[in-house]
């Protein structure tokens, strides 16, 4: 179960090992998952920090466009990655909000649970397999 490590998005956590008579998200497993997600967001708003301080200290009026052109595209990827960021940030503010709420872990839409290990690798999954499976679907019959 090795490969299993690298799909948790923090640093430093391994996937939750469930008793074979535990109860799906047990007072334990919720804990896990509450203490994943906030480190999750430390690492995001650090790596926010971390930006704004380069952009801030990087931020030269060089004289040469090109270098002021590659400068400014620089600063546009970094924004953009921010903004996915800012996001998640978001997404992990509302499953830490199902986690104090009892909802954590189960499918909005159908009601059933969503596995440990799919919460592992997306700890702020909303929908069963089956349930986002059948909604990607939808998105590329909308787009079609």
């Amino acid at each position: 179960m090795a490969s299993s490590r690298h799909t948790i998005p923090v640093r430093g956590f391994e996937p939750y090992e469930a008793a074979a008579d535990e109860e799906y998200m047990s007072d334990e497993q919720l804990e896990h998952f509450r203490l994943l997600l906030e480190a999750w967001k430390r690492e995001l708003q650090e790596e926010v920090e971390r930006t704004v301080h380069h952009m801030r200290d990087d931020a030269n009026n060089h004289a040469d466009p090109s270098d002021r052109a590659t400068q400014e595209e620089e600063f546009a990827l970094e924004l953009r990655a921010r903004d996915r960021e800012r996001k998640l940030i978001r997404k992990i503010d509302q499953a830490l909000g199902r986690i104090r709420k009892g909802d954590y872990g189960f499918c909005e839409q159908c009601g059933i649970e969503i596995g440990l290990r799919r919460l592992e690798a997306r700890p702020t999954a909303t929908l069963c397999i089956d349930c986002k499976s059948l909604e990607e679907i939808r998105e590329r019959q909308r787009v079609a």
